[in-house]
């Protein structure tokens, strides 16, 4: 067993009258392994279900529903915070804060968030000010991140205990794609609280790059299905030239191709001719067991390497893998 099982509840929830006891056990401990028990709870919704699943899904509603307003609240407080800076909101309290699909039932960890690097300086000392502090005091860390990575070290608030990612791109200043952060912030949608969001397909591209081009693929199923609902609900016209733009293209077919395998996205039919890889890719991306364990060790190292590898250069790569090994980190 594989994570299949829960692709098939959240693609055709109808699915799920067919599960025992074991059956059901897979799928929750699963779901909450890939942070989609609450999106598969809403997707459930009013279904018949066993009376303890019933309970378990009805507490991840509620929780959902705690994250979206805590979600909101921290974005609320950033926004206070950093004044005239401008914030562009990113990912999940981008989803629920604009009222979308993807939002429904979405587990929200760090709040992230896109400025202008040119404000970069200003947005981390009003944030110190405003009480949050670094998570990460190792200097070489610290460094690492200044110097080569997307966003500020990640801070974390004093008194509500809760992380903020600070981004002026979408992708490690050393990765092969460079995305256009300009471009990203000039097309950005304003809400009516004064924050933004990226336009819709800047937001797909976002999610494409997030799970293909800077990462391990470590929660891809619930990045994928953010894709998923992001076509469903905004379509892709504009969405090849927009990709190319960023030098995305290829991560965003790649991920239009495995949302329309796994998820049944509708997406345009000259799009769907599979590459080779993209049976690893699906390899990787279902990689649990019946408990919700990590599985396929050797697959699983192998998108971890190559996580580094597509990050930096050789080089790079190697004197940083070396650093971290000697600091005592392992994969």
């Amino acid at each position: 067993m594989d994570a299949a099982i829960l692709v098939r509840a959240l693609r055709d929830p109808g699915t799920t009258a067919a599960l025992d006891a074991a059956g059901w056990t897979a799928l929750l401990a699963i779901a909450r392994a890939e942070q989609l028990i609450g999106t598969l709870a809403v997707r459930l919704d009013g279904l018949p279900v066993p009376n303890p699943v019933s309970r378990i899904l009805a507490d991840a509603r509620a929780s959902a529903e705690q994250g979206r307003v805590a979600a909101l609240w921290e974005a609320e407080m950033a926004r206070r915070a950093l004044g005239d800076v401008p914030v562009v909101l990113l990912k999940g309290t981008a989803f629920v804060a604009a009222g979308l699909a993807a939002g429904r039932g979405r587990s929200i960890g760090d709040l992230d968030i896109l400025v202008p690097r040119d404000r970069i300086d200003q947005a981390e000392a009003m944030l110190l000010a405003a009480g949050w502090e670094w998570v990460k005091p190792d200097p070489y860390d610290d460094a690492y991140y200044r110097r080569w990575m997307h966003e500020l070290p990640p801070l974390i608030h004093r008194e509500r205990d809760r992380m903020i990612d600070v981004h002026h791109t979408i992708l490690p200043l050393t990765a092969k794609i460079t995305p256009d952060a300009g471009a990203l912030l000039a097309d950005s949608l304003a809400l009516e609280n004064g924050l933004g969001i990226l336009a819709p397909n800047d937001m797909l591209c976002h999610a494409a790059a997030h799970l293909f081009a800077d990462g391990d693929l470590a929660g891809g199923l619930r990045n994928l299905w953010d894709i998923h609902c992001l076509i469903g609900e905004f379509g892709t016209a504009g969405l090849d030239a927009r990709a190319r733009h960023h030098g995305l293209d290829a991560p965003m077919r790649r991920a239009a191709r495995l949302a329309h395998d796994l998820y049944g996205t509708e997406i345009p039919p000259d799009w769907c001719t599979a590459n080779g890889l993209d049976s690893l890719y699906r390899r990787r991306l279902l990689a649990r067991d019946g408990w919700g364990r990590p599985s396929r060790r050797v697959t699983r190292l192998g998108f971890y390497l190559r996580s580094h590898a597509i990050r930096m250069p050789a080089a790079l790569l190697a004197r940083h893998l070396w650093t971290k090994w000697r600091s005592g980190h392992t994969p």
